[in-house]
């Protein structure tokens, strides 16, 4: 049987209500690419990266009234990555948003042997997304990248985390908000962190506005959960669109209507 979902979206300007029909049988479809689309912020922000259970409860379904654990502090979560990359291979982090999209762009880049997404720069030791999520951990979501730097340069993945983010923004990559959506370069060594350094000054020169993203050494990685793991190119829905025109993201209205209207089997 059938079920209606009414979503509604309300910009200064408009409200746009769309019904979904779901399914035990059907999958939602969306069309996605891998970074997060910028729209017109909305009185209840929709961020569609989230579990299924997640978004029905942005909408006040089942709403888990649990307090948020305190914060604990820990020596270990502020210490360096001890992980080893395979042999003849670096590692390198990046947050630039939902790091879902994130890491779909780097697995494709010839040279890179192996992503992952995880947490860092937070202050509790192995936290869930949950905690992530809740704002209290300062853990940024991040996609750690194994490469071989005889086929892949330092500078190459800098230029594709350049390519898909918007660096002025703080702790926010188009509809995503919060603290675990800041952009960041995390450095392994000082060859790593001179290139990302005049890396971003030449990004500066060619932006009117100052830069947000850090820059600071790498600091321990915790694997996300299992179904974060290359998420969309096992198939997994739930992402923004972006859609280049001359250099900036852009969305619409109707855009959200033609979006949401891509439903299918």
């Amino acid at each position: 049987m059938l079920r209606s979902l009414t979503l509604v979206a309300t910009t200064s300007t408009s409200t746009i209500s769309k019904p979904l029909l779901f399914s035990p049988s059907r999958k939602l479809t969306l069309f996605f690419s891998p970074f997060s689309l910028p729209f017109p912020q909305t009185k209840r922000s929709l961020s569609l990266h989230r579990s299924p259970m997640n978004i029905l409860k942005s909408f006040g379904f089942g709403a888990n009234n649990k307090p948020t654990p305190p914060m604990q502090n820990s020596a270990v979560a502020q210490g360096p990555d001890d992980d080893v990359p395979a042999p003849a291979q670096q590692f390198a982090q990046f947050g630039a948003g939902c790091f879902w999209g994130v890491e779909l762009a780097f697995q494709r880049v010839p040279g890179v042997t192996k992503t992952e997404v995880g947490y860092t720069q937070g202050f509790r030791d192995n936290p869930s997304y949950e905690d992530v999520c809740s704002g209290t951990t300062n853990h940024n979501e991040v996609v750690r990248v194994q490469y071989d730097p005889k086929e892949c340069s330092f500078d190459t993945l800098l230029d594709v985390f350049w390519a898909g983010l918007d660096p002025t923004t703080l702790n926010r990559q188009g509809n995503d908000v919060g603290t675990q959506y800041r952009s960041g370069i995390y450095y392994y060594t000082p060859e790593q962190e001179n290139a990302a350094r005049e890396s971003m000054e030449k990004q500066q020169k060619l932006l009117n506005r100052k830069i947000v993203t850090e820059l600071l050494p790498a600091k321990k990685f915790y694997r996300a959960e299992k179904c974060h793991q290359q998420y969309l190119a096992k198939g997994g829905r739930f992402c923004w669109v972006w859609v280049p025109l001359c250099g900036k993201p852009i969305f619409s209205a109707t855009m959200f209507c033609l979006l949401f209207g891509f439903v299918k089997s």
